[in-house]
């Protein structure tokens, strides 16, 4: 996912088609069995368990009707290996930490699931020696905690290299054979275009190697989106791209698609509301999508002044909103009905600066309005469309 996703939670660094109910058994602490269906893994938003201001997931469970959670992330030792670590720095093998996490959601008739790799951070399939030795360190994660569901966040710096991508996903293949009913999901930046080159290249190499996993997601963030009409069109133009790649119709497509995205301000200023959230909800149930997901659950509360200033954040999620608000259109996803809260609170107006002349000069912190946004010159600019290109001379301010 993106930068915050790793530099903020750098000391440590949840699916089924939409008509799918096959039933997966977990066991609590008191030794009880719960069964979830695959929906609530497709269901499931991303935790830091250990950074990030952990939230406490069994008050996320009171309030929501939430069962699955989508812990983050394990990846390789910071000094190297090929053995599995939270965050590069805490070995799973040792670990008691996230062991208390999962039995707490377990206790409560819920689940996890594990997501490995992540934005930043090295990565096992960039450190183990093929594929065979990635797998086994993923069956490490799998054995220890009880997994029944796990997720490949493959992303930047492993993305682009190609040899640690085939690891990747010859480990994925691997663990899915080894581990009959095993929740796999693929997930990997989205685009405007559905996803980029590194996207389509990892595509390629599932198609190769003959693996298909319960879905591929895509992060329709980070990438120059504007709220909800910008994402549906990344994943419209996704299953495109999955029908070429695997022969697939667009039913098979849509059942093989998953949404992954980020509440709130994302890290290049984006913002993504409860009705952006509403909105691709709509898209992915009515094209029987099989997976809606979001980073993160430690960004899903009201910020204070004191904690974010206006800045993406890794605990709130710089929007007006009640404490798990966006939680809730993941348990609509699961077919659940959340409990009654109290309404969203209205965000307090922004007015909107002089409008955007194409003629005119603006420099550094001189503000336009366009396209219902506020925008920020970086720098000195004529003649460039704010929201334009993810790199260009305009910060996004927001609504107004």
């Amino acid at each position: 996912m993106r930068t915050l996703r790793a530099c903020l939670g750098a000391a440590a660094a949840v699916a089924l088609a939409a008509a799918g109910t096959t039933a997966l058994v977990t066991t609590d602490a008191s030794g009880a069995t719960t069964a979830l269906s695959n929906r609530w893994y497709a269901a499931a938003p991303y935790l830091m368990p250990l950074d990030n201001d952990p939230p406490d997931p069994a008050a996320i469970m009171d309030a929501t009707g939430l069962k699955a959670f989508q812990l983050a992330f394990v990846l390789a030792p910071n000094g190297g290996g090929c053995s599995p670590t939270w965050g590069g720095t805490a070995a799973v093998s040792s670990d008691t930490a996230v062991r208390s996490v999962i039995d707490t959601v377990r206790a409560k008739g819920g689940d996890v699931s594990v997501s490995i790799g992540g934005y930043g951070g090295t990565k096992l399939g960039q450190t183990c020696a093929d594929a065979s030795a990635t797998a086994a360190a993923y069956q490490q994660v799998i054995t220890k905690y009880g997994l029944h569901a796990i997720d490949f966040d493959l992303e930047e710096p492993e993305y682009e290299n190609t040899a640690a991508i085939r690891n990747e996903i010859g480990a994925a293949k691997i663990l899915q054979q080894n581990n009959p009913g095993l929740y796999v999901s693929v997930t990997t930046p989205g685009t405007a275009d559905g996803t980029g080159w590194f996207g389509k290249q990892m595509l390629l190499e599932a198609k190769s190697q003959g693996f298909t996993p319960n879905n591929f997601s895509i992060m329709p963030f980070d990438g120059g989106f504007s709220g909800a009409a910008s994402q549906t069109a990344a994943l419209t133009n996704f299953n495109s791209i999955l029908q070429s790649t695997f022969g697939w119709d667009q039913a098979t497509a849509y059942a093989h698609e998953g949404f992954s995205g980020m509440n709130g301000r994302s890290d290049s200023g984006e913002y993504f509301s409860q009705a952006d959230f509403q909105t691709v909800l709509d898209y992915a149930t009515s094209h029987h999508m099989d997976r809606f997901t979001f980073w993160s659950l430690n960004r899903d509360r009201q910020c204070t002044p004191a904690d974010n200033g206006g800045r993406t954040s890794g605990t709130c999620s710089s929007v007006a909103q009640n404490s798990w608000d966006f939680a809730t259109y993941s348990v609509r996803f699961a077919g659940v009905t959340p409990p009654t809260t109290t309404p969203t609170p209205t965000p307090p107006p922004t007015s909107c600066k002089t409008a955007w002349s194409a003629t005119a000069v603006y420099v550094k912190d001189d503000e336009a309005s366009y396209g219902g946004h506020n925008w920020k010159a970086k720098w000195w600019t004529q003649n460039e469309v704010p929201g334009a290109s993810e790199w260009g001379p305009w910060l996004d301010e927001g609504a107004c």
